[in-house]
């Protein structure tokens, strides 16, 4: 199908809407680099005005991969929710827009919708918000998870701590730990990005975090993040695992380059549950994504990248995840600006999903600075993000980024925010806060920490 609209004479033709989505989004240098960018101010603009009058159902009809190339697409097909689609079938994109800023949107009817919404009806309306729209309509949907605490509850913050080494020290791990504890993070988890793949490298990671978290007992959940089939094989071996990560993206193609496809993560799922590690729920899965990564593995099929990445969303709630990390800044992001703009892009999205929203802020490049940075992690607090990464120093070695350190701390103390309960409550009893919640910053229970693990 052809989309057109007209401005000062000129026509602006847009064929199907995969064309359209890619000249309706806001500047983007992995889209630039595509050769699929609007090449004018002006045609971004009729691109978003007809965008506006498409309606809502037309995404059902016409998929951006097609439906027989492409599991993803099968995926976000065969899984609407129809009855959850009814209430906004009648609804043109535009008119979505309106809806989702209307006072009948409330976080119920939200979550409701949910899975009636497929990611491109959800990427599309983003390409026509402000960035004031994307925090105003993520803050009001509420997404709870919980494996051995909850997360995501309002008024509430998490933090993933990830204590990296290059050499995966186990000594220098557990300190960062330690460090990270007194600064009131790893209520989302406590994992570790390692130097090796090797089982033989992943297994004494995985007992060196389930000890520090046995022997403290820290109601948190660990997490090394290699490959799932190698937690998989790990898992076989009978070692300690918590959560199952892994790294995935909004197209077959994508994922494949990867190492993963739809059933090689139910088959991880699967065996992490069998082991019932979780103490409040069940909800075992962790998945990274990021703009960008379809494109980088040439398996973006000419969709642009934040379409790709809400995509992956659909990858991602379709293994009913604990937590959900969008890594933004480091590929395919020119600058500040569209850094700070993918952020709330990505955060809106996958809530509007219904899924845990996290966002590591990072970047590996002069053209955004800590100053960007600070300005994302403000926004994303002020819209309700799940959480955020700690990493000491926020230098991350392994991936060589700068990332966000304090800065979970710095947004609970400037929203009044709080960790996930059962967390704050394990803070209290080992003296780290006070009646108030607020740290007390008390750096000399770590050698009473230090006795305990060594015990």
């Amino acid at each position: 199908m052809v989309y057109r609209h007209t401005i000062n004479s000129t026509a602006y033709l847009f064929a199907g809407l995969r064309e359209l989505l890619a000249k309706a989004t806001p500047s983007r240098s992995g889209d630039r680099l595509a050769g699929i960018a609007a090449d004018s101010a002006e045609r971004m603009i009729a691109a978003r005005l007809a965008l506006a009058d498409v309606p809502l159902r037309q995404f059902l009809n016409e998929p951006v991969i097609p439906y027989e190339d492409d599991e993803i697409t099968r995926l976000i097909l065969d899984s609407h929710d129809v009855s959850g689609f009814v209430p906004m079938s009648s609804l043109t994109v535009g008119g979505f827009r309106d809806w989702l800023l209307s006072d009948a949107a409330t976080g119920g009817t939200l979550r409701k919708i949910s899975r009636g919404v497929t990611p491109e009806m959800v990427a599309a309306v983003s390409k026509l918000m402000r960035n004031q729209d994307l925090i105003v309509v993520a803050r009001k949907c509420e997404v709870t998870t919980r494996f051995r605490n909850t997360i995501g509850l309002p008024g509430r913050i998490s933090a993933r701590l990830q204590p990296d080494r290059p050499l995966d020290d186990a000594r220098g791990i557990v300190a960062s730990i330690l460090d990270g504890l007194v600064l009131g993070s790893g209520d989302a988890c406590i994992s570790v990005n390692p130097a090796s793949d090797d089982p033989q490298m992943i297994g004494p990671l995985l007992r060196t975090l389930d000890d520090v978290i046995t022997r403290l007992e820290i109601p948190t959940q660990a997490c090394v993040l290699t490959h799932v089939t190698t937690t998989l094989g790990l898992i076989g071996q009978g070692l300690p695992v918590d959560l199952v990560f892994q790294s995935i993206a909004g197209t077959e193609a994508a994922n494949r380059s990867l190492g993963v496809d739809l059933s090689i993560l139910r088959e991880a799922r699967e065996a992490a549950l069998s082991l019932r590690r979780g103490t409040v729920g069940d909800q075992l899965m962790y998945f990274g994504t990021g703009q960008g990564s379809a494109l980088a593995a040439n398996a973006h099929h000419q969709v642009d990248q934040q379409t790709c990445e809400a995509r992956a969303y659909a990858v991602a709630r379709a293994f009913d995840p604990l937590l959900v990390n969008s890594v933004i800044g480091p590929d395919y992001l020119a600058d500040g600006k569209e850094i700070i703009r993918a952020g709330l892009e990505d955060h809106f999205c996958g809530k509007v999903l219904g899924l845990p929203l996290g966002v590591e802020v990072c970047t590996t490049h002069a053209g955004a600075d800590r100053d960007d940075m600070d300005n994302l992690v403000t926004l994303l607090a002020a819209a309700g993000v799940t959480f955020m990464t700690g990493v000491p120093g926020a230098d991350d070695v392994m991936s060589n980024r700068q990332s966000t350190s304090r800065d979970t701390l710095y947004a609970r103390d400037l929203f009044g925010l709080k960790r996930a309960p059962e967390f704050d409550d394990w803070l209290t009893r080992a003296g780290l806060t006070g009646q108030d919640f607020r740290l007390a910053a008390n750096a000399g229970l770590l050698p009473e920490f230090a006795s305990r693990l060594q015990a």
